[in-house]
Parts: structure tokens; sequence; C-alpha cells
């Protein structure tokens, strides 16, 4: 447990960035630079679109953060019993009105993100982003909360993948290329890992809140298996890819983090409860390093 003179000042900007979570920041900027890459091996790359997509999915992965910690108070899933990362909102530190207005702040700074990406790739930009700030109030809040309720797995796989990843590619090209749909799976099944920690880590303290995750629905096992499972997506795609000769060599890059993920599958299936804490910040890791070797991989390599 952090010790009481380790945490920020109540309502201070040290509370509201532990309340923006940025060890998690990687689930939404890598996505954009996998897309970017797809972009490049194409067509072209657009600074301008690109970065802007960069800068709303942090608006949105923050904004989702903030939701997080407010919603999982007020529901009873954070407790004093909590066994991950303090959250600011039960810890004291900002009060649950605050966190909802800074939510309400930054799903706006996304929408004028969205609006500058709309003039530039068109109407379907409106659609994708309400779509995705109403999916990250959903996520903890509403009458059903898509993790509360056992979608959330798919939700992180959708949005962290195949939206954000073949969405950056769209608003550079105009299009969604092939490789875009094919890099959007392992991006998104290493985003999906990393919720499968938390969840494994929380599968008691959900399960008495009433929080019905895959892990409190399926038990350890099948949660393990699909973690598993999804790292093995990650390395399956690009071996695959080049394979059917879709992308050169290169694309075999993230196979160098093959030695950190078997690491992590042996200490996730091995450690429980808060032991969970430092792989959930490896998986994270993983995501980032497999993502900018990935992204790197395709930039280099194109397609054969």
């Amino acid at each position: 447990m952090t010790p009481a003179s380790a945490l920020p000042a109540p309502g201070s900007v040290g509370a509201w960035l532990l309340a923006s979570r940025p060890k998690t920041l990687s689930a939404a900027s890598v996505p954009v630079v996998v897309g970017t890459a797809c972009a490049q091996a194409s067509g072209e790359v657009r600074i301008g679109p690109a970065l802007a997509a960069l800068g709303g999915a942090l608006c949105l992965q923050i904004g989702a953060n903030f939701a997080n910690d407010v919603y999982d108070y007020e529901k009873g899933a954070d407790t004093s019993e909590r066994l991950g990362p303090i959250r600011a909102v039960q810890a004291g530190l900002l009060e649950p009105s605050a966190v909802r207005r800074g939510m309400l702040v930054v799903f706006a700074v996304a929408l004028l993100f969205g609006a500058y990406l709309t003039s530039v790739a068109g109407p379907a930009i409106i659609a994708i982003g309400l779509f995705s700030i109403i999916s990250a109030i959903a996520y903890t809040g509403g009458p059903y909360p898509l993790g509360y309720n056992g979608p959330g797995d798919l939700f992180v796989f959708l949005f962290f993948g195949l939206v954000a990843v073949c969405g950056t590619a769209f608003v550079e090209l105009g299009r969604v290329p092939a490789v875009a749909l094919w890099a959007a799976l392992p991006v998104g099944s290493l985003s999906t890992a990393i919720l499968v920690v938390n969840n494994l880590r929380d599968r008691e303290t959900d399960a008495r809140a009433g929080k019905r995750t895959l892990a409190v629905r399926l038990g350890r096992r099948a949660a393990l298996a699909e973690y598993w499972v999804l790292l093995g997506i990650a390395y399956a795609v690009p071996a695959l890819l080049v394979a059917l000769r879709q992308l050169g060599a290169w694309a075999l890059l993230p196979l160098l983090t093959l030695p950190l993920a078997s690491a992590l599958a042996r200490g996730v299936s091995r450690d429980t409860g808060s032991a969970l804490n430092r792989r959930l910040v490896g998986t994270a890791q993983l995501l980032l390093f497999h993502g900018l070797l990935f992204a790197l991989g395709i930039a280099l390599g194109g397609a054969e």
C-alpha cells in the first residue's frame, strides 16, 4: 500500500496526474503509431491528421480513466481493500464532482480534435468520435456498464485495436488498407491482455462488488487461457503477414519482445493479488515495445 506521505496533495496537479493514469496511455498512443505506419506503407503519412488522431486518442483514454475512477468508486468496486494502484477519488484526493467535470473537459477537447479530423476525412469521424465517447463512459457508467457485465474485453479489443488503428489509417489515407485491419489484431490483443491482468488481480474484490468481469464469470483458469491466447495472436499475426508476403521481413521485429512476453505469461500464471501489479505494468510495456517495433517493421518493410 502506498504510504500517505507519498500521495499528492488533494486537488493538486499531482492528484489529476494520478487520475489520468499515465502508465495506461500506451494503449492510446500505440494504435495511432501503428495506424500511421500502415498509412506510410500504403501511401503517405499526413502529419496533421496523425497528430490530431494522437491527441484525440489520448483525450479519450484520459476521459475514460476519469470515468472509471469516479464510477468504480460510486459502485463500490474501489474500496480500502483495493489491490491495485491508488485511485484519486477513492483516496480522497479528488472530489467525484470535480472528476466528472474533468472528464467532460477532456472529452470536449477530444471533440475539437474530431472536428479537425472531420474536415479532413469526412463525417464518418463524427460517428466514430461520439460512439467512442459514449462507450468510454458506458464502460463503467450508465445502466449497463460494459466492464461490470462481461463485454469489457471485447470493447477494449475493438476500440484500442480495430477502431484506433484503422481510424488512424483512414484519416491519413481516406481509406482503410488491408494491412491496417491485420495490424489492429496484435494491438487490440495486447491492449486486452492488460485488462485481463487487471481483472485477474481484482477477481475476488470485483465479485464482492458485483462486478462480473470475464475473470469473475469464467474463473481464473479461463482468464489465464485468454491471456495466453491474446499474446499468441500478437506474435502469430506478424509472422503470418510475412509468410503471406503481405509485409516484408522487417515486420518480424516484434519477435524481439518474445522473452518479455514469455516471462510475463509465466508470472501472470503464477502470481495472484497485488503481486500482479508488476505484471500489469509489464504487459503495458510489452504493448509499447511490441507496437513500436511492429510500426517500425511495417514502415520499413512495406508490402512485398
